[in-house]
């Protein structure tokens, strides 16, 4: 029969050199895995890192759906990157209208928009702007580039185009059941 020594290998000491090393592991793995978060946008050619990353949440302040994530924003706001870097009028006024939206969020808040932690004392900024050419601008151009994305139409419900299968009035034209019955 043989014999099993159930004393542990390990000492306290050890231990404690193992927990020691581990700290800073932890510490710069959090550390990267914050930074990948906004790697999105250091792809970016014509506008900063910061530039972008403050359009995702000012695209989610203006169209806020809870039930979308940040990937059908990044693809609605990462075609002006393009247009940026093919037409200088067109950086200029989003390098300008974030530059002012930060500025009145520095005067009003000390932050930065994007750092802004209330969605409502954001949109306070935004409704400030509004009546600029950028809001204006990225408003516009929200609606298609978000709303035309085939990914996002089951989550609002809707099916897509019904020509191609006879139109609506044979595909719930009439089905409405939200509405309470007389």
């Amino acid at each position: 029969m043989r014999e099993v020594d159930r004393r542990s290998k390990h000492s306290r000491r050890v231990f404690l050199k193992g927990a020691a090393s581990a700290v800073p592991v932890a510490a710069v793995a959090t550390s990267v895995a914050v930074s990948i978060e906004g790697a999105w946008a250091n792809d970016a050619t014509a506008l900063s890192p910061a530039t972008m990353k403050t359009l995702l949440k000012v695209a989610r302040d203006i169209y806020p759906h809870d039930v979308l994530g940040d990937s059908y924003y990044i693809t609605a706001i990462t075609p002006w990157d393009g247009k940026a870097a093919k037409d200088p009028a067109v950086k200029s006024l989003i390098s300008d209208g974030i530059a002012r939206l930060d500025q009145n969020a520095r005067d009003r808040h000390k932050l930065a928009y994007a750092d802004v932690p209330w969605e409502a004392d954001r949109v306070v900024l935004l409704k400030e702007i509004e009546g600029s050419d950028f809001f204006q601008k990225v408003r516009g151009d929200l609606i298609v580039s978000l709303y035309n994305q085939k990914e996002v139409w089951p989550r609002f419900g809707y099916e897509g185009s019904s020509a191609e299968h006879g139109g609506y009035i044979n595909r719930g034209f009439a089905d409405i059941d939200w509405l309470p019955k007389a």
